[in-house]
């Protein structure tokens, strides 16, 4: 067992920095643009969580296919069955460190690395707006913006396309107008603190104020341009960021959830069921994420045994095969969240369970 911590200690070092290598280039241009070293520190720390949901799993298959390939090539697996041990005896103590680290990674990845992660994306709004262009991601709602719910279906630089805007009332929070467009150009006039938006081919939809769910009451304006000012201002005088879909707990996934007509009570019903699709694809990742470390280990023993090698790149070489099997089955799920038809929810569990079953076949058939 000491055997195996040391080496999974190890792969946990350099696979932690592999993952934070991005995070590194990050803190060094905080740093060169003069902010304090506490701040670099604390924005280099939120990410490490991030990195941790995903280095502990791969940690745990690695070391386990390279501890178990040197028992099997020395013969001392040979040596520990002919005193008597069974291969589920020597295998258990890892198999039950794996069933801890499964527990730790629910609780990182449901709790700590999102409340982390948020915290980040508040540390880089409190140092001011660089480029407010990359505020506007591509795929999800924007409602940073006071007063503005921004949806961006494409983007590619400065270019939008597919992209929607709901003006919201600022107190009631009503929608008091929808502007779609097919394409749409951004520019930042940082002497003004304005980010503009230059829609083209735009559809409005402005419902009627008195009857505002009587779609038959609802104008609909056609132009061929239309300017979106957004106030750079009143953004960063904002003291509370908005929560992406990665950075709340599992507990607000599930509310939202369980609470779509609460939470997008303005949207269509179909984007509604979109919406709720992709938190159920985020949740069962983040579970399924955490169940890795067990399944990664059951099949790494077996495998392990039947390498007979005992160099380090035979053990590398199938835990790149192992990852890349099952980290294929969570992009796919990715691709599809938007397609609640399709279930894409269920797809990250597929590995899992398939890999659970076939781990424990294989050690039972090898013991």
């Amino acid at each position: 067992m000491g055997d195996f911590l040391t080496v999974f200690a190890v792969a946990m070092l350099l696979v932690t920095f592999a993952f934070s290598i991005g995070a590194i280039y990050k803190a060094i241009d905080i740093m060169a643009k003069g902010l304090p070293v506490g701040i670099v520190g604390r924005f280099f720390l939120y990410n490490l969580p991030y990195s941790v949901a995903y280095t502990i799993p791969i940690s745990a298959l690695f070391s386990t296919l390279l501890l178990f390939g040197r028992l099997s090539s020395d013969s001392e697996l040979n040596a520990l069955r002919s005193g008597g041990l069974s291969l589920w005896q020597i295998a258990s103590p890892i198999i039950l460190f794996s069933v801890l680290l499964s527990l730790a990674c629910l609780y990182n990845n449901c709790v700590v690395y999102p409340q982390s992660t948020y915290a980040n994306r508040r540390l880089v709004h409190e140092m001011g707006v660089d480029d407010p262009i990359k505020l506007l991601e591509e795929g999800r709602f924007i409602r940073e913006f006071p007063g503005y719910m921004i949806y961006v279906g494409k983007k590619n630089r400065n270019r939008v396309r597919d992209l929607v805007v709901y003006e919201v009332d600022r107190k009631s929070g009503k929608v008091t107008a929808t502007v779609r467009a097919d394409s749409g150009v951004m520019s930042a006039d940082k002497e003004n603190a304005l980010l503009k938006i230059d829609l083209s081919d735009v559809r409005m939809e402005i419902p009627d104020p008195a009857h505002p769910e009587d779609s038959s009451k609802t104008r609909y304006v056609n132009a061929r341009q239309y300017p979106v000012r957004l106030n750079l201002n009143e953004l960063t005088r904002k003291t509370n960021v908005f929560k992406k879909r990665k950075h709340m707990t599992l507990p607000e996934l599930a509310w939202r959830i369980r609470n779509p007509e609460k939470e997008f009570g303005w949207m269509a019903p179909t984007e509604r069921r979109v919406e709720v699709s992709r938190d159920l694809v985020e949740l069962n990742e983040r579970v399924c994420l955490a169940l890795a470390p067990l399944m990664f280990v059951l099949i790494a023993v077996p495998l392990g045994i039947t390498s007979h090698r005992k160099e380090s790149s035979a053990g590398m070489l199938l835990s790149l095969g192992v990852m890349f099997v099952y980290y294929l089955f969570i992009i796919v799920a990715d691709t599809l969240d938007k397609h609640p038809q399709a279930y894409p929810w269920l797809i990250p569990w597929i590995p899992i369970l398939a890999g659970q079953a076939g781990g424990l076949w294989l050690l039972r058939r090898a013991n």
